[in-house]
């Protein structure tokens, strides 16, 4: 088993807390009862089960991030459809490394600088032992010194699953 040496982050608390409000496209949150489950939660880093209160939003984690460092990502700042519970979960569980992670499924990893601008990336299909790739992956971004956040995203819709900070 692989020890995880970063760390997947779901989407922050007072994020939530807004999101939960009014999202970041301007939207009124609209709960709902999910009835099939397998919503890729991003507050608690886990699939959503049946008959859970949940919600769609949109959401800019490039956004909130630059504003929390002054940065300046201009034209990457972009936003999408992300799952969250309706109500606080409190977050992943402990220890659980790195979510969605689906043998044969298809990840971009997207690089960020300082500036919150685009400085690479690349395209990762997760094998049998998901933890170790994804760590390869990690520390070959990070090796870049310039790198500063990495969003990991489903290659197929360009959802964001988690992001990764610098260490």
């Amino acid at each position: 088993m692989t020890t995880t040496t970063y760390r997947a982050r779901p989407i922050e608390p007072a994020a939530l807390g807004q999101l939960r409000d009014t999202d970041d496209a301007g939207h009124a949150c609209v709960p709902y009862t999910d009835t099939e489950g397998g919503g890729l939660l991003r507050c608690c880093l886990r699939p959503s089960t049946a008959g859970e209160r949940i919600a769609l939003v949109s959401y800019a984690p490039l956004r909130r991030w630059a504003a929390e460092r002054w940065a300046k990502p201009g034209a990457y700042d972009e936003q999408g459809p992300v799952f969250i519970h309706a109500e606080d979960c409190g977050g992943p569980a402990d220890g659980d490394g790195y979510p969605f992670a689906r043998t044969g499924a298809l990840r971009v990893l997207r690089r960020y600088n300082a500036e919150g601008r685009i400085v690479g990336g690349r395209l990762l299909e997760l094998p049998e032992d998901a933890a170790s790739a994804f760590e390869a992956a990690f520390a070959e971004a990070f090796a870049d010194r310039e790198v500063a956040l990495v969003h990991v995203r489903a290659a197929e819709y360009g959802c964001l699953h988690f992001e990764v900070r610098r260490p």
